[in-house]
């Protein structure tokens, strides 16, 4: 009997993370002695503030070490509501709050909780790669808006109205985005919310982890235009922003009625979430965002590096991102050719092996992301070793013929 007889369609039809797996295959060759470059992961490459630390370690001591409340710790909640109100002038109370396991769990609470079967899912590409796996777990449909590097990857409201249709239940998207660090302004929102508003029964799932890591603006959600408020569900954590992705605390805020079925979700899956994480991510938000200013001007000169870096490779296109820590250059160019063994580059994902192989570097094909025509880069690393990682970059690909 083969292992894919017997496992459930819901698995097989599941795809692997590419960026987990990317990072694996880095690992391994790491493991063998190669001096390998990883820009395919994404995580700050900043230790957890101390203050945040000093937290845990006085909760292990005060013996937070049982079951939480499923939806979190009350306090934790309300101090979620405060930063709401006083960062992003939304107005919620700890009823409409849920913690969980990470952002990544809440977005996956959010689709089980409000897909059924044969519900279109409306995603504009490029999208982080686990978006389209999620709603395929929910047994939805993915509907994808492509863009491009020329739009600076975001949809207008004539691409959002054509792509909805009677089975449309949820807009997903994330600003600042991952993977391109596109980043939607006040303006494009309330673009977007006027064809919201002619369709009521869509909602919207709004992703803002990258909140903090934004080079244009104060960061904007769509959960502040009061027509369409009850219907937006934002989710947001502390990994990027407090460097604190291993901590795994993610939160939804939402309509009392969606975020009840969350909890309920949760209360039969992995319940609250660690006790000691939740107490720590008080102290994230009690401490301001000192430490969070002091990453986003490192991000901000590696940014510029990086764009300065790329624009010197022959053959790669790519934009400035206004938010995230992450570039999406276009590398069509280099599909055809042949690496140094003879085997053709045709797409994203070989040219991201090829990278990792050759130049080891560990970088993620923009196929998984939804545009094959590109690749994503995390500058989440060091000056030093984002510019031996282009040069490493730049050399292999002029090895290609």
């Amino acid at each position: 009997m083969s292992t894919a007889s017997y496992l459930s369609d819901r698995i097989n039809n599941l795809s692997e993370s590419a960026t987990l797996k990317m990072t694996k295959l880095g690992r391994e060759l790491a493991a063998k002695g190669i001096n390998v470059i990883s820009l395919s992961v994404g995580e700050p490459d900043f230790n957890t503030p101390d203050n945040v630390k000093e937290a845990a370690k006085k909760a292990l001591d005060e013996n937070y070490t049982r079951y939480s409340p499923v939806p979190g710790y009350p306090d934790l909640r309300q101090a979620i509501v405060k930063k709401l109100k006083e960062e992003n002038g939304l107005d919620y109370d700890i009823s409409q709050i849920v913690v969980s396991t990470g952002a990544k769990q809440s977005l996956s609470n959010v689709l089980l909780t409000l897909v059924n079967p044969g519900d279109e899912v409306i995603i504009p590409t490029p999208y982080w790669v686990s978006y389209s796996e999620m709603v395929t777990l929910a047994e939805g449909k993915s509907v994808f808006i492509d863009t491009d590097i020329d739009s600076n990857f975001k949809i207008t409201p004539a691409q959002l109205e054509a792509a909805i249709t009677p089975k449309s239940k949820v807009f997903m998207f994330s600003s600042p985005c991952n993977p391109t660090g596109s980043v939607y302004s006040k303006e494009e929102l309330a673009a977007l919310v006027e064809v919201f508003e002619k369709h009521p029964h869509i909602f919207i799932i709004s992703d803002e982890i990258y909140e903090h890591i934004n080079f244009v603006d104060r960061h904007e959600s769509i959960a502040q235009f009061p027509s369409v408020k009850d219907r937006v569900i934002v989710v947001n954590g502390f990994s990027k922003a407090f460097a604190m992705t291993g901590w795994r605390l993610g939160y939804i805020a939402a309509n009392k009625e969606i975020a009840a079925a969350n909890d309920k979700m949760q209360g039969q899956t992995t319940s609250g979430t660690c006790s000691i994480s939740q107490r720590a991510g008080i102290a994230a938000y009690e401490q301001g965002l000192d430490s969070v200013l002091k990453m986003k001007e490192a991000f901000a000169r590696r940014r510029q590096l990086v764009y300065d870096l790329l624009n010197d490779i022959p053959g790669v296109k790519t934009n400035l991102p206004d938010g995230a820590f992450y570039f999406f250059p276009e590398i069509s160019s280099f599909f055809g050719k042949h690496d140094p063994d003879g085997k053709v580059i045709e797409n994203s994902a070989d040219l991201a092996l090829y990278l990792l192989n050759y130049g080891h570097v560990a970088t993620v094909g923009g196929d998984s992301f939804g545009n094959n025509n590109y690749i994503r880069l995390s500058y989440a690393a060091s000056d030093e070793s984002l510019i031996e990682a282009l040069k490493r970059i730049k050399e292999a690909l002029a090895n290609l013929n």
